[in-house]
């Protein structure tokens, strides 16, 4: 009866003691129970009591660490150096016991907790890896990456093979150690160096993606390196069939996982996505992917985190993986695997060996010959690839952290019996001091760099995109019938779609009852080739060496009515709903049928209403354009779609701003200052469009009702669609103001309504 009165107690006193009595209440617990578990095995309070006391104190450290500009991830291991041997070892031995004792069976549940920690932190660090990046800048990437891990590799081989035989597990297998050795010196942490480039707000610079590039690559070499080492760990001697089995292994696994393998994954995610009505199903997807792919790796022979690091990288690819659900499995991540695998990390080195002369001078050897390897590997590298001096230098002082990759491996070096405890603590102090040590270093490098005019150039226009709409689209939901309308609409949807890639849901919302099956399958297809068939009229209008991925459309068939089909599918996730059906306009507004389907929709909305040639033609007719501008948001965001479609179909737009004045002097005061405001948005909508290669003509009316001012460029210049950015307003029926009420019902031309 004594376990349950603890664990109900604790929450109680935290309430009333605050986070410090946590570790308190916890350490209690522990002690209470030492005897307890030692003589019955395992105990749960114990394992909780040091969940806890790992999680708090390496959050504590964490929170010191990143004030002072290192990474929170350095606390967290320090967390587990103080809470170890070390430390508490050292000042109160009889406490450290007793919340960690040496039993097997306790040990035990805490390095279950740790193997899955280290599979889902090289599964975020799939997921973080942009392999569109390491193609961006592949050349200087490729070259810093070889000589970043070749030079190490051979100082750390080298070194492994004079270290005296009493830091060697096992003196037989010097080789074995020797290896390990080497790509332990020779992996750089992609996170530590990702997250100082993005402070010091370089993750966009030239410098900045090749930094991130080739700590990407230099990664994923070290994993693959470690993956074979431990198949030839397992086979117990190296010869060279195991060499070939673990090589032949690995590279089979590569190829699958990204050509088929990358198409699996996919739709794993999204069939979880779209199915499912439980909470998270995604989440579970995604760490059944990394299980499966994990234990895959195992039965081929090679380590199970290659498996985990790759099914993050193409859970990272999926289009799917909304930044609601990146940011759900993070947390979990960071908020509870990470402090306790890095505290457990630290509780294993016990840095009270290095009192001895002779270790603490290997320590400092093998810090010194770490950071010069690495240094010198990555400085060679950047000068082959193209770098000057500084950029090389900044490049070198960046690859030099260990950080969380270093610990990692080392844990896996020591419970594969490739290290000795010894050389453990060797290895994660060597981790701590080039970590510590590199943050100032590239802050300090990275400011002497500087910044040429075509990157100035190019990180405005990516600024500027990031702030974009169309461009932050993931995913589209086409709500269209078979009418003209309905195709146009899909016309338009596609050559949106096809500027970025962006998969395409297509719900059909003609009555399944009135049609037979083969018929309505017909009508999917159709409605299918027509997305299609604009997606690649856009790559074919914008050519060039960059091409958008390939649009994925999908068909999701219902038999439900129309509004409840619309609001069940709308709830998986979508970033723009794009409605077209037949009965869109009547004389005082939208019909009931766009509303209805409107009201099942939260979130951005493009309502097409098709007109003329559209309706006659929905895929050939050519699309004379004209977008509405006055500045605000939904203007801008109009603005964004209009260009994205003109930029797909090659054509040109027009920009036209209404100036209403509303006084007797208003033509004075619009000298000075409607004037300015005006030049300002035309010059906003002039430059998105320049980024695009969009060429675009201005238009100015002034003291006229605005819809007067629409449908008068559009009679004057013979432009038949309108883009128009407008927001709800509410009420029972749908209603986006007088101005888009009146273009509604008087304009001959087609529209678009962009609402948010």
């Amino acid at each position: 009866m004594t376990r349950p009165t603890v664990l109900l107690s604790l929450p109680r006193a935290c309430l009333r003691a605050g986070p410090c009595a946590v570790a308190t209440l916890g350490l209690s617990a522990a002690t209470a129970c030492a005897a307890e578990g030692s003589q019955a095995g395992a105990s749960d309070v114990i394992f909780l009591a040091q969940l806890i006391t790992l999680m708090l104190v390496g959050r504590l450290l964490g929170e010191v660490m990143n004030r002072i500009g290192q990474p929170s991830v350095m606390g967290m291991l320090l967390g587990g150096i103080v809470l170890g041997p070390s430390v508490l070892g050292v000042v109160w031995p009889a406490l450290q016991h007793a919340i960690f004792p040496s039993a097997p069976e306790q040990k035990a549940m805490l390095d279950g907790v740790a193997q899955f920690g280290i599979l889902l932190l090289l599964l975020l660090t799939g997921m973080e890896t942009d392999l569109k990046l390491v193609r961006t800048v592949g050349k200087a990437a490729l070259s810093i990456s070889v000589a970043g891990v070749a030079v190490p590799f051979i100082c750390g081989f080298a070194l492994g093979q004079l270290m005296p035989q009493s830091l060697l597990p096992h003196p037989d297998q010097r080789l074995l150690t020797s290896l390990f050795l080497g790509t332990a010196l020779s992996i750089s942490s992609i996170k530590i160096v990702a997250a100082v480039v993005r402070e010091m707000g370089f993750t966009r610079r030239n410098l900045g993606q090749i930094i991130v590039a080739s700590a990407i690559c230099e990664d994923s070499i070290g994993w693959v390196i470690i993956a074979i080492i431990f198949g030839l760990a397992q086979a117990g001697t190296i010869d060279p069939m195991s060499v070939a089995k673990s090589v032949l292994g690995t590279a089979v696994f590569l190829i699958a996982s990204f050509t088929f393998g990358r198409r699996i994954v996919y739709f794993l995610i999204r069939w979880t996505n779209d199915n499912f009505e439980s909470d998270f199903p995604v989440i579970t997807m995604i760490l059944v992917i990394m299980g499966i792919m994990a234990l895959t790796t195992h039965f081929i022979g090679v380590h199970t985190v290659l498996g985990a690091f790759v099914a993050g990288v193409l859970v990272g690819e999926s289009p799917i993986l909304s930044k609601h659900i990146d940011e759900q499995l993070r947390g979990l991540i960071l908020a509870f695997f990470m402090p306790v695998f890095f505290g457990i990390a630290g509780l294993s080195a016990d840095l009270t060996v290095l009192k001895d002369a002779t270790l603490f001078l290997m320590t400092l050897g093998l810090i010194a010959i770490a950071s010069f390897g690495k240094f010198a590997g990555a400085f060679i590298g950047g000068e082959f690839g193209g770098l000057t001096r500084r950029e090389a230098f900044a490049l070198a002082c960046g690859m030099n952290a260990r950080g969380s990759t270093e610990v990692i491996v080392a844990t896996i070096g020591l419970s594969m019996g490739a290290l000795t405890q010894d050389l453990f603590t060797m290895i994660v102090t060597m981790a701590v001091a080039t970590t510590m040590a590199m943050p100032p270093m590239l802050r300090w490098a990275l400011k002497r760099v500087p910044l040429s005019k075509a990157e100035k150039q190019r990180l405005e226009r990516e600024e500027h995109e990031a702030r974009g709409f169309v461009s932050n689209l993931e995913r589209l939901l086409l709500a269209v019938d078979q009418s003209p309308n309905g195709k146009f609409a899909g016309r338009l949807a596609g050559l949106l779609a096809g500027t970025g890639g962006i998969a395409i849901t297509v719900l059909p919302l003609s009555d399944a009852d009135k049609t037979s099956g083969k018929q309505e399958k017909t009508k999917e297809d159709r409605v299918e080739e027509a997305v299609k068939a604009a997606a690649e009229d856009t790559v074919l209008a914008q050519g060039g060496d960059d091409e958008p991925a390939p649009v994925d459309v999908t068909i999701r068939k219902h038999h439900a009515p129309t509004g409840e089909a619309v609001a069940k599918e709308a709830k998986k996730g979508y970033d723009l709903f794009v409605v077209g059906v037949e009965n869109t306009r009547v004389k005082n507004g939208f019909h009931q049928d766009v509303s209805h389907i409107a009201s099942a929709l939260e979130g951005p909305l493009a309502i097409v209403a098709g007109s003329g040639d559209h309706l006659k033609q929905p895929q050939q007719s050519p699309l004379h354009i004209l977008v509405p501008v006055t500045g605000n948001e939904v203007s801008r965001r109009a603005a964004d779609v209009a260009i994205a479609i003109a930029r797909a179909s090659d054509r040109p737009i027009t920009a036209l701003y209404v100036a209403t004045t509303g006084t007797s002097n208003g033509r004075k005061r619009r000298g000075f200052r409607a004037r300015q405001q005006e030049q300002a948005i035309m010059r906003d909508v002039v430059e998105m469009a320049d980024r695009h290669d969009v060429t675009t003509r201005t238009a100015v009316h002034a003291d006229v009702a605005p819809h007067e001012a629409i449908l008068a460029e559009v009679k004057q210049r013979g432009h038949d669609l309108i883009v128009m950015g407008v927001s709800r307003r509410p009420g029972d029926k749908l209603f986006f103001g007088d101005t888009a009420a009146a273009v509604l019902e008087k304009s001959a031309a087609s529209i678009i309504f962009v609402a948010s």
